[in-house]
Parts: C-alpha cells; structure tokens; sequence
C-alpha cells in the first residue's frame, strides 16, 4: 500500500507548509491553507526501482540541423499572430481570463473552424452540459461542425477516450474540474491541478495532439493555482477586457515558439467573437469636443503599434485628503509622476484630486505612457487643450528627463497613417514621416512650460 502523508497546502500559491497556519508563508495570503492527503508521487507516478530504469540517454550536438515544426493555421489573423504564425503540434496551451469574457466562446469558434478544415477536434468541459455548449454552438452558428463533444472530469476516462479518439486538437475546459484517482485531495485543489496537467501535457507530447487547457484566474487576475502549472505548458495566454466593452485581448505572457509580446484584439458581437477590423484605433475617443485632459499615446504591443487616449482631470480635494484614482495604469507611476511635477516643475498638485483613465478598457503596462501621461494630466490642470491631432511617448525619469524608447520609428508611421499631424517624444534622430512634424521634449518641465501650467497663487 502506498504511504499516506499530510501536507497543508495554499490553495493560492502553491507553498507546502508542514501545519497549519492562518497566514501563508509564500504568498501571504490568509485562510488559504488546505489540508491535503498525497498518496502518490506528484502526478499520479509511482517511484521508479532501479530494475525498471529506463535505457540510456541519447545525446545530440548544438549544431544538429532540425527542421522547425510544422505550424496550422487557425484562419483567424488574430490567433494566427498571437501563436506565433499558427499552432504547433504536440504543445500545450494554457488560457486563463475572468469569468465570463469569452475563453469558452473562442474555443468553441476555433474547435469548429480546425473540425471543418478536416482535423480530428475534441472539446472536452467539466462546467458545462453537453446541451449548453450545443446552444452555444446553435448561437454561434458553428452547430454543424463535426466537433466531438464530451462533458466529463474523470481524468482516467477523459485520457482513455482521447487515446481511442486519435485527436489533432483538443480543448479541456476547465482544468480546476478535473480530478485524479492518484491523489486524495478534492478537484480545484493545487494537487489535483498539478497532477492532471502532468497527466494530460505528456499525453499531448507523446500523441502529437495540440492541447488547449483553460484555467480559472484568481481576484489578482492570475491563474488560480501553482505557478508550476504554467512552467509545464508551452504557452500560456490571458484574457483581457472590461464586460462593459465590446473589445477582448488575447495577451501571450509566454511562448515557446514565438513572441512573448504579441496580442491578439478580438471585438464581441452576437456571433460571437471576431477579428477587429482596424485594431490600432479601437482606444481612440470619437469625441469631436476637442477638450483639454485628453492626451493620445503611442504604445507598442509586440510587433503593433497601438494608439489609445488618456484622460486625466485634476481638481481641489472636496474633503481635505487628496484622492487618486487610477483605471488602466500603475498607481505607483502616477505617485511618482506628481512626485517629479512638485520637485522638477515646482507645480503644487499634492493637494488636489486626481482622476486618471485610458479610454475604451486598454490598460498602459510601458513606461513609455509616462507622457502622454502627463501631458493630459498638465492639459488638464491649464484647462486648455492639447494640440489638435497630436500624439504623445516617452519614460519620465526621475530627473524629470524625457528617455527615450524603443520603435518610435513604427509608432510615428502608424500615427501618420490614422491622420496625426505632429507628435512629442524624446530627443533622438531626426527622420521626416510626410506630414507629421515631430517636436522633441527634453525635460517635463518644458511641456509645462509649453502649456503655461502655473500654480493657483501664481
């Protein structure tokens, strides 16, 4: 019989601790140690004696020419990008996003169209029942698809069938309903999750099946349990979006077999999810009210230049403690701005209430949003508007400089060719782009300057 052992486990981060505690060592979360029975080796696997050794190992050189896999298309530009030119046999894909913002929908699109290509699909849910992915199928108008479509969570009958199947494709959702004989802990737990992903990523790597897995993501927005899931997998996206928008973002965090940068920019319609038509300008305001507090920004996601606004209102605090409110950027950057503005500008902005967003749900993760930043933040507090059809990027360091960064080549062509007539940044070489004048910033301050920013008793 195989011997029994207790291990309190964080349901959060994945840390073992030998007893109980109220706090977590790891992660620091509270109430999130469970209490486990592990009757095997992680994933289900019995130790390996020294008669059952395997033969020996095999050794190649560095310069053994291989030829790269053979990728398949999705047909969906946007997928196409995100993995990396199409998907790779025998890999293991782990998605993860909130509940509710379409993983399940764009599997389900994306299992029928491979099916009505002619691969071998299986869609295998834990969540659902078969009658509600066919409704969801009838809806999406993809009913007629020859999908093989199962609802199971036992993992010894899932694997049994998918190795009868044969299948080229396959699509587990979710990976927190499945459960395991092999481990004695209740499904969603972090032994069950890490051994059934031990479970099925060998499977796809011995069959040569490309396997997608969905995960549940936690209040943080990270997938829910151990970070040793993600290490097994060879790529793993997120599911970005706000339910009150029609847009979704497919973001690669990791790829093994292409950029870890790309995103993909999918819109929500009846239908389900489609390609966005011109992805570069979903996140700019369509308000003709030219008015001051609105700032354009020029970011780089992967190989795309993007282009979203940035609004920011200043104002005196109403109750005496300043407030700071903060949608689709760094808090902590937007302290350290005001921290720059008050030291290297001698603006005083401590006092009042600062509100901050980037419009249409994107959210700014490269510093160098810091400018456009605070130039909509500096438009605000003159109550005058920017320049009409200007762009803004460039790091704030805290000198109150203006660094430069990286592709403002490929940003100041896509602003020229969405009509933008002059752009800010830092300084750096001098190229002509058509009709777009560029006008390079070397400190904050001289933006301050330029939009005659002054104090209240000034």
């Amino acid at each position: 019989m195989a011997k029994t052992t207790s291990q309190f486990i964080c349901q959060s981060c994945g840390t073992v601790h030998s007893k109980w505690n109220g706090k977590c060592e790891g992660c620091g979360e509270w109430n999130t140690l469970v209490e486990e029975t592990l009757s095997a080796a992680p994933g289900g696997l019995k130790p390996t004696s020294k008669k059952t050794a395997g033969g020996p190992l095999e050794f190649s050189s560095l310069d053994d020419h291989r030829e790269a896999p053979e990728r398949t298309k999705l047909g969906v530009d946007e997928l196409d990008r995100v993995f990396g030119g199409g998907l790779v046999p025998a890999s293991a894909t782990l998605i993860g996003g909130d509940p509710g913002i379409g993983k399940s929908t764009l599997l389900l699109q994306v299992t029928a169209r491979l099916a009505r290509n002619g691969l071998e699909t299986v869609y295998v849910s834990g969540e659902e029942a078969a009658a509600q992915i066919q409704d969801r199928a009838e809806r999406l108008k993809v009913a007629s698809s020859p999908v093989k479509l199962a609802t199971e969570t036992d993992l010894r009958t899932i694997l049994s069938a998918l190795k009868k199947a044969k299948p080229d494709f396959v699509v587990i959702d979710s990976i927190q309903t499945l459960w395991s004989d092999s481990v004695e802990a209740a499904p969603g737990s972090v032994s069950q999750v890490r051994a059934c992903a031990q479970e099925l990523v060998r499977f796809a790597k011995k069959s040569g099946c490309a396997l997608v897995i969905v995960g549940h993501v936690t209040k943080e927005g990270q997938i829910a349990g151990p970070r040793v899931v993600e290490h097994m997998v060879d790529t793993v996206f997120y599911f970005e979006g706000e339910r009150g928008h029609q847009f979704r973002i497919l973001r690669a965090v990791k790829n093994r077999f292409g950029p870890t940068d790309e995103i993909g920019i999918f819109e929500m319609s009846a239908y389900g999810l489609a390609p966005a038509s011109e992805p570069s300008a979903l996140f700019l305001s369509s308000d003709d009210d030219h008015t001051g507090g609105a700032a354009v920004f020029a970011a780089m996601e992967g190989s795309r230049p993007m282009l979203a606004e940035v609004q920011a209102l200043a104002g005196p605090a109403a109750y005496g403690t300043p407030r700071r409110s903060v949608v689709g950027w760094d808090n902590n950057r937007l302290a350290m701005m005001i921290a720059v503005l008050e030291a290297r500008c001698g603006l005083q902005i401590g006092g009042r209430d600062i509100y901050l967003s980037v419009a249409g749900g994107y959210r700014m993760v490269e510093p160098a949003g810091d400018l456009a930043a605070a130039a909509a933040l500096l438009s605000s507090m003159a109550d005058q508007p920017l320049p009409e059809k200007s762009i803004f990027f460039g790091e704030i360091a805290l000198s109150g400089a203006i660094r430069p960064v990286a592709r403002m080549d490929a940003r100041l062509k896509e602003a020229e060719r969405l009509g933008f007539k002059c752009a800010f940044g830092p300084e750096g070489p001098q190229r002509k782009h058509g009709s777009l004048t560029y006008t390079p910033i070397k400190r904050l301050a001289d933006l301050a300057d330029m939009l005659e920013v002054r104090n209240d008793d000034e």
